[in-house]
């Protein structure tokens, strides 16, 4: 259990660590690539029953109002610690940041599950369709508010807000 954390702690160390060397992103939303910002997030998890919390990056959009923004969270409860790495990319409606706007997207992950006690762990690979709305702030920042839909392998449901700081 111990192992597995601090093997999930390091990686998000590691990525918020070396964001510089990624290449930036200018401010057009159009199809740049690029590193864009990182941000909070915090929520519940349902089947299993938890409270999670992680940290993601946004790398951008690679086609038009396509943005990937990986993910890491980190779930207590349920007598079981549960890791998600994520790597998602979601569709956003429309162009104007200044607006609430709603996103569809999905991903895959792979979802470390240890159980409490020492009873033992286990990885599995799944999957994830999510929804949401989110809007831009004044000072460039982003705000959403996403439900996750767990397939194949993946926690049923997750419920998160959070928060996007750009650089």
């Amino acid at each position: 259990m111990k192992k597995i954390l601090t093997t999930a702690v390091l990686a998000l160390v590691l990525a918020l660590a070396t964001h510089p060397i990624v290449a930036r992103a200018d401010s057009d939303p159009g199809t740049k690539v690029g590193f864009r910002g990182w941000g909070p997030r915090v929520g519940l998890t349902f089947s299993p029953d938890q409270f999670h919390f992680g940290a993601h990056m946004d790398f951008g959009n690679f086609a038009q109002h396509i943005r990937f923004q990986p993910n890491v969270e980190i779930g207590f409860g349920d007598n079981l610690t549960l890791i998600a790495l994520n790597g998602e990319a979601a569709y956003r409606f429309a162009s104007r940041w200044d607006v609430w706007t709603p996103y569809l997207g999905g991903g895959i992950g792979a979802f470390i599950f240890s159980a409490d006690h020492g009873r033992g762990s286990d990885t599995q690979f799944g999957a994830c369709i999510l929804g949401g709305i989110e809007k831009g702030l004044t000072n460039g920042a982003r705000f959403f508010i996403e439900a996750k839909l767990g397939l194949a392998d993946a926690p049923d449901l997750k419920t998160t807000v959070g928060w996007t700081f750009y650089h």
